[in-house]
């Protein structure tokens, strides 16, 4: 992979006046609620500011044969490249931050007005860092095996019940797939016309994209030698191409146990008395 763009120097100016000096950190920003950012606290980390990473993309042309169902290869390799480097650049900015990971990760995609063929992969979140690492000045048990703080697409209040309960996260993972569904010949829609029946080649084409995009995030939280994956989301969408051309892309975080003794509390009942 080509080198990266270096951090832009507002933001490198941004991010070391945040960090502040001597050990003593200064004012941070962060996108989380009132709500998650008292349960973050409570669980033993201190936000250390929010955190971007963007990459404007150009999509590349592919052709697909009108009555077959296949992948778009070079459509799921672009899609996928642009949002890892909008990722990579975020944990950048964090790693700047002496962060320990990043924790409710959002990505974003926006097509340029003036050039569809343009899109912006854009990935944000909150930077945290782990109070008694940084205070007793030791390595933090929360990053990711080769020392990068680790990214979360949980919200404050998920990220709390999971170390709560014995678990932490260890990285974002995902996959995705463009696929083109097969047309109908002229015959088939002629022989439908009227009848309840199932497209057959929409129902394979739709079901097997989703498979591939599903095992290639499994793949990533293997590599991270996860026990599992929690808050799986798969999105669709077309972002302008042909009706019968669409992206399947599923993002969750995986985790692993804290340690083996784990005990997960039991909940309690809450009943809201607001309207």
């Amino acid at each position: 992979m080509a080198d990266l763009p270096e951090i832009p120097e507002h933001a490198k100016e941004r991010l070391k006046e945040m960090r502040g000096t001597g050990g003593k950190r200064t004012l941070f920003t962060s996108d989380l609620s009132v709500n998650e950012f008292l349960l973050v606290k409570e669980a033993g980390f201190e936000p250390a500011g929010f955190v971007v990473g963007s990459s404007i993309y150009h999509i590349g042309f592919q052709s697909a044969k009108w009555t077959k169902n296949e992948e778009m290869q070079i459509l799921t390799q672009a899609l996928y490249h642009a949002r890892e480097l909008a990722m990579t650049r975020m944990e950048e900015e964090a790693q700047e931050l002496g962060a320990d990971g990043i924790i409710g990760v959002r990505l974003r995609v926006r097509h340029m007005s003036w050039n569809s063929d343009l899109a912006e992969f854009v990935a944000l979140g909150t930077a945290v860092y782990h109070r008694d690492s940084e205070k007793n000045g030791t390595a933090s048990p929360f990053r990711t095996h080769d020392g990068k703080p680790f990214t979360s697409d949980l919200s404050g209040q998920d990220f709390w019940t999971l170390l709560k309960s014995g678990y932490r996260p260890v990285g974002m993972v995902m996959g995705n797939c463009v696929y083109h569904i097969a047309h109908q010949s002229f015959g088939q829609w002629f022989k439908n016309v009227g009848q309840n029946v199932e497209m057959t080649n929409f129902t394979q084409g739709l079901y097997d994209a989703r498979e591939l995009a599903m095992e290639r995030m499994q793949v990533e939280a293997e590599h991270l030698k996860a026990e599992g994956i929690v808050g799986v989301d798969i999105h669709e969408g077309s972002y302008g191409w042909s009706t019968n051309v669409i992206e399947f892309f599923c993002v969750g975080t995986a985790i692993i146990p804290i340690r083996a003794d784990h005990h997960i509390p039991a909940p309690s009942l809450v009943l809201s008395v607001s309207d």
